[in-house]
This record gives C-alpha cells, sequence and structure tokens, in this order.
C-alpha cells in the first residue's frame, strides 16, 4: 500500500450494505450513484474521512454479489483507519489475494482464461502486452476454446447415439463415417492453435536477447547502449561478467528481456568461477528467442568467427578505431558496425531488433496461446482425437471424445479444476 491521491477500499458479499451504512449512517444500496458522504467510526463515532461511496447491487457487479466502495484520500493513515473501521463492525475481514476475481468467477463472470488474462493485464508492462491481455480478458481466447468444446460435444451425442443402435450392422458405422470429418476439421483448428512459434508466450513472459562473444568484444558496453543506462559494469580486465545480468526493455511497445552474459573462450584459458559463467551463457544463448554475437572489429582475426547458427545479429564492435575492419566472411544482411564507446551503428541495431520482435508478435486478428497451461490442455485434447480418429470401437471412439471435451473445459474453468485456482490466484494482489 502506497500514497496516492484516492484510495479505493472495495466490500463484496452479503454484508457489505450493513457495514456501509454503520460507517454512513445511511443506507447506499438504494442505487448505482455516487455519492458524497462522512465516515465515521461505528464504536467511538469519530470522524475518518469524507469520500465518495458507490454501491453495485448484485448480480450485476464484478463479483456477482452486493458491492460498495469507499474511495477515499489516500494517505496511508487515513486508509487504515477506514479499514480498522470496517473490520470493527465484525462482518467483514480482509480479502486473500485474488478473492474479488475468484468469488466473480465461482459467480460465472469469468471463465479461467479471462481470470488469467486480467492478471497479465494488472502486470502488462508494454503496449502489446496489454492488448494481448485485453483481448484474453475480454474472452476472446475462452470463446474459442468453449466452442471447440461445444463441437466437440455435439460430435459426442452423435456417437452416443449410434451406441445405442450398436446391434443394427450398418449404423454405428455410418455415424462414425459421418463425424469423423468434423472431427479432423477440429483437429486441424488445434494443430494451427498450437503451430504459432510460442508467440502469445513470448509476448506475454518479454523476447528474450542474449548478448554472447569472447572476452573484452564490449557486451557489456552493448547492454548499457541498448537499456540506455550503465546497467552492468564495464572493464578491460577479462571474465568481468560471470553471471547472467538481465534488462527489461520495451522496443515499440513490445517487451524484451536483454542478457548479458560471460565471456567465451577455451576452458583451459578461465579458471573454475569464469568456467561456470561460461556454462551458464551458454545456458542462456540455447534458452533466447534470439542472440546478438558481439565481436571485436580489431581483434576478431584472432579470437575467431561465430558460425552463421549462432546468432541472429552480429555486431561487429569498436568500429571508432582505425584498426576496425568488417570480416569479410560476415553476412552483410544480419552484421553490424557498432561503437559502444561513441554510440554509432546502434540506431540500426535497435531497428533490426524491433523488426526481429515483430516478426515474432502475435496476429492480433486471432486468439493466442499465453499459458504453458493451455499449450498442454490442446495437446493433451489433439492427442485424444487423433486416438478417436484410429479407434475401430465406436464406444472407444466416443470415450475418447469425452477425454478430449474435458480437456477443453478445464481450460476454461468448466469442469474439475479446484486444483488449479489456488495456483492461478496466488499471483494476484490484495484487493483483486
Amino acid at each position: 500500500m502506497g500514497k496516492a491521491g484516492i484510495a479505493v477500499v472495495r466490500l463484496s458479499g452479503p454484508s457489505a450494505a450493513a457495514v456501509a451504512a454503520l460507517l454512513t449512517g445511511s443506507d447506499v444500496l438504494r442505487d448505482r450513484v455516487a455519492r458524497l458522504r462522512q465516515l465515521h467510526h461505528p464504536d467511538d463515532g469519530r470522524h475518518l474521512d469524507s469520500g465518495l461511496v458507490l454501491a453495485f447491487p448484485g448480480p450485476a457487479s464484478f463479483t456477482g454479489e452486493d458491492v460498495v466502495e469507499f474511495h477515499v484520500h489516500g494517505g496511508r493513515a487515513v486508509v487504515e483507519a477506514v479499514l480498522d473501521a470496517v473490520h470493527a463492525t465484525g462482518q467483514a475481514r480482509a480479502a486473500e489475494a485474488g478473492e474479488f476475481t475468484r468469488r466473480a468467477f465461482d459467480a460465472g463472470k469469468l471463465d479461467l482464461t479471462a481470470v488469467e488474462g486480467l492478471a497479465d493485464l494488472i502486470d502488462a508492462e508494454t503496449e502489446a502486452q496489454r492488448q494481448q491481455a485485453l483481448g484474453q480478458y475480454g474472452g476472446a481466447l475462452g470463446e474459442l476454446y468453449a466452442s471447440w468444446r461445444e463441437r466437440l460435444i455435439g460430435l459426442l451425442a452423435h456417437l452416443e447415439a449410434g451406441i445405442d443402435f450398436v446391434e443394427e450392422a450398418d449404423v454405428p458405422a455410418a455415424v462414425t463415417a459421418a463425424v469423423r470429418p468434423q472431427i479432423a476439421e477440429l483437429m486441424e483448428e488445434m494443430a494451427q492453435h498450437l503451430d504459432d512459434g510460442r508467440r502469445g508466450e513470448i509476448l506475454r513472459s518479454g523476447l528474450s536477447i542474449a548478448i554472447i562473444g569472447p572476452p573484452n568484444a564490449g557486451k557489456s558496453s552493448v547492454l548499457n547502449w541498448l537499456a540506455g543506462r550503465d546497467a552492468a559494469i564495464v572493464a578491460t580486465t577479462a571474465g568481468t561478467t560471470r553471471d547472467v545480468i538481465e534488462v527489461r526493455l520495451d522496443l515499440g511497445g513490445y517487451p524484451v528481456i536483454l542478457s548479458d552474459t560471460a565471456g567465451l573462450r577455451p576452458d583451459s584459458a578461465a579458471d573454475d568461477i569464469e568456467i561456470e559463467g561460461m556454462r551458464r551463457a551458454r545456458d542462456a544463448a540455447a534458452a533466447a528467442d534470439m542472440r546478438l554475437y558481439v565481436i571485436d572489429g580489431v581483434q576478431f582475426d584472432t579470437l575467431g568467427l561465430p558460425g552463421p547458427d549462432e546468432y541472429e545479429l552480429l555486431l561487429v564492435n569498436k568500429s571508432d578505431l582505425d584498426e576496425w575492419t568488417l570480416p569479410g566472411n560476415a553476412i552483410e544482411e544480419v552484421t553490424y558496425g557498432v561503437s559502444a564507446r561513441t554510440g554509432a551503428g546502434f540506431g540500426g541495431v535497435l531497428q533490426a531488433i524491433s523488426q526481429y520482435v515483430e516478426k515474432m508478435a502475435p496476429e492480433r486478428v486471432t486468439p493466442v496461446l499465453t499459458r504453458t497451461r493451455h499449450r498442454e490442455a490442446i495437446q493433451g485434447a489433439l492427442a485424444a482425437l487423433e486416438q478417436g480418429q484410429t479407434a475401430e470401437e465406436i464406444e472407444l471412439a466416443a470415450e475418447d471424445l469425452r477425454r478430449a471435451s474435458l480437456v477443453l473445459g478445464r481450460v476454461v474453468g468448466a469442469v474439475d479444476v479446484e486444483d488449479l485456482l489456488d495456483v492461478i490466484f496466488h499471483d494476484f494482489c490484495i484487493g483483486k
């Protein structure tokens, strides 16, 4: 809790109106109008603050319950006094993390994908993240999965109807033959949904870019130039960077995580700590969505050049020195001469990174996967449908479709998700 011009104290539940009446001395749940009220402590009547009181009678509220909000001045003492007064009524308690949203879920106001979208919206740091989260919070992803599940249930109903006529030789075979093309169509849609290059997940968490290369090539200086601040220590001593240093950036509305790594050289020339740093550097490079390989434009001939599969952009540093030159076998389209001392050439590097990030970003015309949970669920549903397509018995095919519909139901929270709720709401803030 910090200092602000206005703070909002929210009440939700059957006693919300009663608690508000004890603090304001009036019935606040008559209509949905903001009214200026004086707030007093229910025990001794002392004046707490003057503020707006808004009432949202259920079920037409965020949680589906009666909700009352006190909009008071945002000083710490004011907020604590109002909270103390609310607790003194004996009819309210502090909300748990995410409890308002969980009650909205329990009331059917949101499905689980919308809940996750709301969490992403609160955490959004860039414009692209905001747009993706807002679409998911608005129900785009949940509607897609719900439509798939509805189609599956319809197909399952046909198969189960065919089971009733299993003694008739031609009926089950005819039903299965009619259903299988529709299953194939649904499987194709799911496969296309999965084949997205993890774009939605990357946008949600940020595109990871590893800065790699030999010692003293200027990797830390490159990080500082791209970050616009001295985020990493720069020194002439080889092996200064021992661990991975991360900096978050907003490039054209897209989130980027830059990682400075230890210099790479033969293990025989390094001590045990530097060897561990190089191991972490290689791991960071392997896990990164994009790699910037930095070399010294004066000494690259003695250090050797990386293979073209080791990077997406090659930065040849120290272009401000007379001895600097571009390697003759460097790929021109992805090679940039830069000076970490003067900043020359970094405009082109930033533009190249931005273009790469935009290419990795999801198209906004269709909902995208944003979490590993979604991906694993759709993969499970697709595997069940694939098994159902090859099942020779109509009963087995029906069971596979049932399993697929249950998996989709778990994504949106329609069936059997109690074990997921604590995990999903764990990171929500108090009061949301």
